[in-house]
């Protein structure tokens, strides 16, 4: 199983440590570019969508809103399934 394969599962599981280093790797992987906006808001770009949100801070782990937001729109581009 790729790497890519084990953060996919892994953010389905919408686990309490999932970082933005590896929300970037994978976001990266499905062709997405990183945007650096103000202070620390970030958008991530691909043939017009968007997904915006702001980087975590002081440490690196995303919020569960984040994740649910993340997951809900790679499910709806078609990127990613629901895990059954």
């Amino acid at each position: 199983m790729s790497t890519i394969n084990k953060l996919q599962i892994r953010l389905l599981s919408f686990p309490k440590d999932f970082t933005y280093n590896e929300l970037k790797a994978l976001l990266e992987w499905y062709g997405y570019e990183e945007i650096q906006g103000a202070g620390s808001r970030i958008c991530f770009r691909k043939k017009g969508h968007k997904i915006k949100l702001h980087r975590p801070h002081p440490g690196n782990v995303l919020k569960k809103y984040q994740l649910d937001l993340i997951v809900d729109m790679l499910i709806n581009r078609g990127l990613i399934q629901k895990q059954k």
